[in-house]
């Protein structure tokens, strides 16, 4: 029996749908449940909407090649001119309104001093994969499951994107797929409408359910009935369901998500310069040596300790790291040199100090003398 809502104003208006009023109430499954999927050999424990966890791979069947150890290169450290320091300092000054070039023009230069700074970065490009239960609107696909075993996560072929390229893929696996009645409407194809709880109708927006205006009319847009037909069901009081899209049926397969990634890791040598090393953030540097392969071995004979030590322990800590949960396919290590000049100069009697950085020749002073407050009359 319909549970009037509203008056009589006319039969069936304003009532709540008989079929949909109740399941209104309750939220619709925002996952399917465990019952609805099969058992799939390699597969167990996958989850719909994934959170199954990456899976590990399977122990080569070959031997990996070993590292090889690079050539050992030529650390010659570049330093700057004195015109290139001078040069430097014009341009920064240059960029400041308030700034005069007259330090520039008429400062002598007494001392250069170098303090090189290395930055060491390990790039790990990696392979991981997990699965998922998937499904979409049943039209007439293909269903396969059990035709023969599905293929395990890691033997499904995939063609990896250039190295240190970040990607991802998700690939439908064979012989998982079947037909499931939608959970979310039951097999039905629509649901309740959430607007109007499943009503088809709502309070009037005009009047807010009085079924009069403000000055005692009767209200025009709901002629006095106090309710609406609702918009978004069209009075219905159900819609389409939004997972089968009115289909009744889903195919429910398993995906296997495929995430290329580059992981990495930077290392900084510590510098005494007396430059804030938040400077150096936003500068590039010379690079110095590079090496790119499979598996790495640390850097060697580098004429800061500190920077082959960091490339022997974090090398130690990506394979440690990331070759439990995922295939390493490349390695890549680099260092640059980040070139910081400490230059003393003579101005009026006084000295001061600037500093040169970075390959862009970016400038730091937090003492220059001649610099004047800029106002407008």
């Amino acid at each position: 029996m319909e549970r009037p809502i509203a008056g009589n104003y006319g039969h069936g208006y304003g009532t709540v749908n008989p079929v949909y009023g109740a399941a209104a109430m309750s939220a619709a499954p925002s996952a399917p449940p465990a019952s609805m999927f099969d058992t799939v050999p390699g597969y167990e424990g996958t989850m719909a909407g994934g959170g199954g966890g990456f899976l590990p791979p399977p122990m080569p069947t070959v031997p990996m090649p070993l590292p090889e150890a690079p050539s050992q290169p030529d650390w010659q450290i570049p330093s700057i001119s004195e015109d290139r320091a001078r040069v430097a300092l014009r341009t920064y000054v240059s960029s400041k309104c308030c700034y005069s070039s007259a330090p520039v023009n008429e400062g002598v230069i007494t001392n250069m001093e170098t303090f090189n700074t290395y930055r060491y970065r390990l790039e790990t490009f990696t392979e991981s994969r997990s699965s998922e239960w998937s499904n979409e609107p049943y039209t007439a696909q293909t269903v396969d499951a059990g035709v023969q075993p599905a293929p395990t996560p890691w033997q499904i072929a995939t063609k990896p994107p250039t190295f240190f390229q970040d990607q991802k893929q998700a690939i439908k696996v064979p012989y998982t797929s079947s037909v499931k009645n939608c959970h979310t409407c039951l097999g039905m194809g629509r649901g309740p409408c959430t607007t109007c709880a499943g009503a088809g109708n709502k309070v009037c927006s005009w009047c807010n359910g009085t079924g009069h205006r403000q000055t005692d009319d009767r209200c025009m847009h709901c002629t006095g009935r106090g309710r609406e037909n609702c918009s978004s069901c069209s009075g219905q009081g159900n819609r389409q369901c939004e997972t089968c899209r009115g289909k009744r049926q889903l195919l429910v397969y398993i995906n296997v998500n495929v995430k290329w990634t580059t992981e990495k890791a930077d290392f900084v040598a510590q510098q005494s310069s007396g430059l804030k090393v938040q400077n150096l953030e936003s500068v590039s540097g010379k690079q110095l040596f590079q090496d790119s392969q499979y598996m790495l071995y640390p850097v060697l004979g580098f004429p800061d300790v500190s920077v082959a030590q960091a490339s022997d322990r974090l090398l130690k800590e990506h394979l440690a790291k990331y070759a439990q949960t995922s295939r390493i396919l490349q390695q890549r290590q680099t260092i640059e040199l980040i070139p910081i000049t400490k230059v003393n100069y003579m101005w009026k009697g006084k000295s001061y100090v600037y500093f040169v950085y970075g390959n862009e020749f970016e400038v730091n002073t937090e003492d220059y003398p001649a610099t004047c407050c800029c106002s407008v009359m």
